[in-house]
């Protein structure tokens, strides 16, 4: 039997953070990761998401890139300046509404894994996508 946040545990569903200061984004996300067995905890700003990456115990963190108090790209700034210390944290997806080279080339730069457009992309897709992310960092 595998580590309480090893994904080879058939138990353990995933923990997931979405931060995103956008109510109904969170809510479809909430919804279909939720359906999908998924434990979903949300952020509502940069700042709350940081504080919670702090704290760490995420299996894969979904981050907005505009939102207030700290935006997506600050706050992976601050976590390549002073990584968190002790805790565990799966891959950051960057999500975005932007379809900017430039911007996914920097979150991509400052360590996310990854990145999901939220616009064209069903929950279906969206499902898939997050489950690949999580069996590679797997």
């Amino acid at each position: 039997m595998g580590s309480p946040k090893s994904m080879a545990d058939k138990n353990y569903p995933g923990r997931i953070l979405v931060i995103d200061d956008d109510k109904d984004i969170q809510d479809i996300y909430t919804e279909f990761l939720t359906q999908a067995g998924y434990q979903v905890d949300n952020a509502h700003d940069g700042q709350e998401g940081l504080t919670k990456i702090l704290q760490g115990g995420y299996d894969l963190i979904l981050l907005d890139i505009m939102m207030p108090k700290i935006d997506g790209l600050g706050l992976l700034k601050k976590l390549k300046e002073n990584p968190p210390q002790n805790v565990y944290n799966g891959p950051i997806i960057v999500l975005s509404a932007l379809d900017q080279d430039y911007i996914i080339t920097q979150a991509l730069n400052l360590g996310a894994k990854g990145y999901l457009k939220k616009s064209g992309m069903t929950p279906d897709q969206a499902l898939n996508k997050i489950s690949e992310f999580l069996q590679k960092s797997a």
